[in-house]
C-alpha cells in the first residue's frame, strides 16, 4: 500500500489566502475611510453634486471626446513595441492589461502578466511577447518618472514651488538615474547582461524565498537573449515608442485639464503648468501599491493638490471625481468585455 503523500503546499496555499484576506480588509478599510471620511472633510458631496449638475452639452461632448481620445492613445505603444499587432487587438488588450492592474493590488506587475498570457494565447512568440511587454512597461514607468521632474522645472520657471513635488521630482530623478543606468548596462554588452541577470535571478529568488514562492526559472543567458532583441527592435524604433508613449499619457493630463475646465476652474485660479504639476504629482502615488488603482489615494492626493494651488474645495473634488470616472470607469467596463471576448480578437 502507497502511503498518502503529505500536502506540503497546503500552507502556502494558507499563507496566501490569508495573505489576500488581510490586504482586501485593508483596502476596504482604506477607501471607506478616504471616500466617507477624509472627502466630505474637504467639501461637502451636496456641493460637489451642485458642481457637476452645472456641467453643460458642450462640457459633456468635450470630456466624451477626450475619454475617446484618452482610450485610443493607450494602443500605439503596443503597436510599436510588438510589431504584427493590429489596432483592434492592441486595443482590447491594453483595455484588459489596465483593468487588471487597476483592480489588482500588485498594479503594473500584474497588468504586464495578463499582457504577457493574453499576446500568447492570440500566437505571438515568446521572445516576441516578453520583449514588448517590457519595453512598452520599462517606457512608461520611465515616463511617469520624468513627469514629476518636468512639472518642477515649469513651476521653477514661473517662480512657484510644491514642497511635496519637490520630494516627488527628487525620489523620481534618482529612481530614473538608476533604472537608466540599469538599463543601459544590461544592453552594453552580451557579457554584462548575463552578469546582470544572473544577479538579478538570484536576489529575486532569494526574495521570494521569503514569500515562500518557488525559484526563479531565468537567469543571465535570458537577458542576452533579450538584449539582442531588444537592440534591433530600439534601433529602429526607441523613437517612435518614446513619442507615442508620451502622447498616450498626456492624453490622460489633457482629459484632467478639461475636467478642471468643465467644472469652472479658470485659468487664473489654476494655470495648465499647476494642474500638470498636480497630475505629474498623483502619478507617483497612484503607482505606489497601496489600493488597487490607487483608489482613494489618488483622490485625495489630486484634490489637496488643486486646492493647494487655488481651487476651491467644491471645484477641487469635483474635479477629482470627474477625472478618475472618465479614467476607471470606461477602461474597467472595456476590460471585462475584452477579457470576456479574447478569443475573437485572435490575429
Amino acid at each position: 500500500m502507497v502511503p498518502p503523500v503529505p500536502e506540503i503546499a497546503a500552507p502556502r496555499r494558507r499563507f496566501w489566502r490569508r495573505r489576500r484576506i488581510l490586504g482586501g480588509a485593508a483596502t476596504a478599510i482604506v477607501v471607506g475611510a478616504v471616500f466617507l471620511f477624509v472627502l466630505p472633510r474637504i467639501a461637502d458631496y451636496r456641493d460637489v453634486w451642485d458642481v457637476l449638475e452645472d456641467l453643460g452639452w458642450r462640457d459633456v461632448l468635450v470630456l466624451v471626446a477626450v475619454t475617446v481620445l484618452n482610450l485610443a492613445t493607450f494602443v500605439p505603444p503596443w503597436m510599436v513595441a510588438l510589431p504584427g499587432l493590429r489596432f483592434r487587438q492592441a486595443f482590447m488588450l491594453s483595455q484588459a492589461s489596465t483593468a487588471i492592474s487597476m483592480v489588482s493590488p500588485a498594479g503594473a506587475a500584474v497588468g504586464m502578466a495578463g499582457s504577457y498570457t493574453l499576446l500568447r494565447s492570440w500566437g505571438f512568440s515568446a521572445s516576441a511577447v516578453a520583449l514588448a511587454v517590457a519595453l512598452a512597461g520599462v517606457w512608461n514607468q520611465l515616463a511617469n518618472l520624468t513627469f514629476p521632474i518636468a512639472a518642477l522645472a515649469l513651476l521653477t520657471g514661473v517662480d512657484q514651488d510644491h514642497p511635496a513635488l519637490r520630494t516627488a521630482a527628487l525620489a523620481g530623478l534618482v529612481v530614473l538615474m538608476l533604472v537608466l543606468a540599469a538599463f543601459v548596462l544590461a544592453l552594453s554588452s552580451a557579457r554584462r547582461a548575463r552578469r546582470i541577470g544572473g544577479l538579478v535571478a538570484r536576489l529575486t529568488t532569494h526574495v521570494k524565498g521569503w514569500f515562500r514562492r518557488d525559484p526563479v526559472t531565468w537567469g543571465g543567458e535570458g537577458l542576452a537573449r533579450f538584449r539582442a532583441s531588444a537592440l534591433g527592435l530600439l534601433r529602429r524604433r526607441w523613437h517612435v515608442l518614446t513619442a507615442a508613449t508620451l502622447v498616450g499619457n498626456l492624453t490622460v493630463f489633457l482629459l484632467l485639464l478639461v475636467c478642471v475646465r468643465a467644472v469652472g476652474i479658470s485659468a487664473s485660479e489654476i494655470s495648465w503648468i499647476e494642474a500638470f504639476a498636480a497630475w505629474s504629482l498623483v502619478r507617483i502615488l497612484g503607482a505606489l501599491p497601496i489600493t488597487p488603482g490607487g483608489v482613494g489615494i489618488v483622490e485625495v492626493g489630486l484634490s489637496g493638490a488643486l486646492v493647494a494651488f487655488g481651487a476651491s474645495n467644491a471645484d477641487a473634488v469635483a474635479a477629482t471625481l470627474l477625472y478618475r470616472a472618465l479614467t476607471v470607469l470606461p477602461t474597467l467596463g472595456l476590460g471585462m468585455l475584452a477579457a470576456a471576448t479574447w478569443r475573437r480578437h485572435r490575429p
